[in-house]
């Protein structure tokens, strides 16, 4: 896990109608950094966004439909996790979560469900295009494949 990242699993209450679930509440020791933004993104099938790095914001992701592949690249010089990469998965089929990325953690994420995936996400700022960073998908540096396909087991 890099240091900072931060998952909160998410409880689910199940009945005949349906389901209810509790995605964050102020007063979590998840969400201490605040509330600025709630934002809405739909991504089609196959559709990879990468690499994006914010160095004052938090995120909190949560994905209501489909399936992500997050991948997460400490850049931190002073943290512990110092360029070590991360996998994890949210939507359908994997446990439902609330992922919380720092400023400095870039992320990028991979469509892998055959249908559109739904990504909410709250910032702990407004948009400020000062700090929003892009890193190319393939950079040397970070050496992620996100073509490469799963690994066999």
């Amino acid at each position: 896990m890099i240091a900072g990242v931060e998952l909160k699993e998410l409880i689910t209450h199940v009945d005949e109608r349906g389901f209810f679930r509790e995605i964050l509440r102020v007063t979590d020791p998840i969400f201490t950094e605040g509330f600025a933004q709630w934002s809405h993104s739909l991504m089609y099938p196959g559709v990879i966004k990468a690499w994006h790095i914010h160095w004052k914001q938090t995120d909190w992701w949560y994905v209501a439909i489909g399936t992500l592949k997050v991948a997460l690249h400490d850049l931190r010089p002073d943290s512990p996790t110092y360029r070590q990469t991360m996998e994890l998965y949210l939507g359908d089929h994997a446990p439902p979560r609330v992922l919380k990325i720092p400023p400095g953690v870039a992320h990028g994420c991979k469509v892998i469900s055959p249908t559109p995936v739904h990504l909410f996400y709250i910032t702990s700022r407004t948009y400020d295009p000062e700090d929003e960073g892009r890193i190319p998908h393939n950079d040397p540096t970070i050496g992620y494949d996100w073509l490469a396909p799963p690994p066999i087991r």
